[in-house]
């Protein structure tokens, strides 16, 4: 019986690390995004992802534009671009209906994706192709006969491993760009079938532009993805990526919408609280405060009126043992 592939990647006290952290603002976020995230701001992050993984491949519209497009306006622009954006805002607007687990649904979604600009949407490369930089030819991808095996191994191991799905995410999402499988396309779809991955695991991660993150170090991102080529495996490529995912979380914890909604203080006492009960002598050595009705009046109490967090023992508030954390999600 053949083995099992398993992709090249070593998971380093790095990734653990990142992990860990990200684990841990994850939690703070599923109590805090449905106070945060309202509609206003789920389509703004919409359009920052849909904007963002397109021009990561050149497309020059931008949010404006995409907006409009969105909100089925006409816009000035390319033909092809147009279609570029299109496809993405179907595809992202239909995203958990795709199971992420089943290959079909990665042809499903490049076909919705690119069906506008390509004449063999929806299938595997039928030819050889390499991947150009500013240097030239940076990847030659595995020939076309074998994409259709690569991509059943990548799915099968996808479906079989232990490994924890903010590794898995990552991995998948460098084997694809590896194999290529598409003429066009695969790196929207990498960043979509990552994004998919992670909201199957936990669903808030379907308000968060993770594509415009990684916008913002677009070179980085490239840089990484050569980097792991030449090295043969793509431990280097986790470590951007997670570091990506925490810097989302991050940047969604600290809104303006939030900023709208409380203080820095309160903000800054939300960031260091999990789901675990917290004295109020633990909270005030985390915010390296002294002071106790400086603590109560800007943090602790704003946050109590705010709903945001709440005490254990509600019927005693003024108790010594008296404990708090922030309020679970519903």
């Amino acid at each position: 019986m053949p083995e099992k592939y398993t992709p090249p990647f070593s998971i380093s006290n790095k990734i653990l690390d990142l992990v860990s952290q990200i684990s841990a603002l994850i939690a703070q976020y599923e109590i805090l995004e449905p106070k945060i995230i309202t509609p206003k701001l789920r389509k703004e992050y919409k359009i920052k992802t849909i904007t963002g993984t397109l021009e990561i491949e050149g497309n020059t519209l931008g949010i404006e534009k995409v907006t409009a497009i969105l909100e089925g306006k006409r816009v000035i622009g390319s033909v092809k671009e147009i279609a570029e954006v299109k496809g993405a805002i179907k595809v992202y607007e239909n995203i958990i209906q795709f199971n992420p687990y089943e290959i079909n649904d990665v042809l499903l979604a490049h076909k919705m994706l690119m069906d506008e600009i390509l004449t063999r949407a929806g299938n595997f490369r039928t030819k050889d192709v390499g991947v150009g930089g500013a240097g030239g030819i940076i990847h030659i991808a595995p020939p076309h006969n074998q994409v259709k095996p690569l991509m059943e191994d990548l799915f099968n191991w996808l479906n079989d491993t232990d490994v924890h799905p903010l590794i898995q995410s990552c991995v998948f999402h460098y084997e694809l760009e590896f194999i290529h499988p598409f003429i066009d396309g695969n790196g929207r779809i990498g960043r979509l079938w990552q994004t998919l991955i992670l909201h199957q695991y936990k669903p808030v991660f379907s308000s968060l532009p993770v594509e415009s993150v990684i916008r913002e170090h677009q070179q980085e991102y490239y840089n990484v993805l050569e980097q792991s080529g030449k090295e043969g495996e793509s431990t280097c490529f986790i470590e951007f990526m997670l570091n990506i995912l925490y810097k989302s979380i991050e940047d969604a914890i600290s809104t303006d919408q939030v900023t709208d909604q409380v203080t820095d203080q309160v903000k800054k006492l939300l960031q260091i609280m999990g789901i675990g009960w917290l004295s109020r002598s633990e909270l005030m050595d985390k915010l390296n405060l002294a002071h106790r009705p400086t603590f109560r009046d800007n943090y602790l109490n704003p946050a109590l009126e705010r709903g945001l967090i709440e005490m254990q023992n509600p019927e005693s508030p003024r108790s010594p043992k008296q404990k708090y954390r922030l309020i679970p999600k519903n």
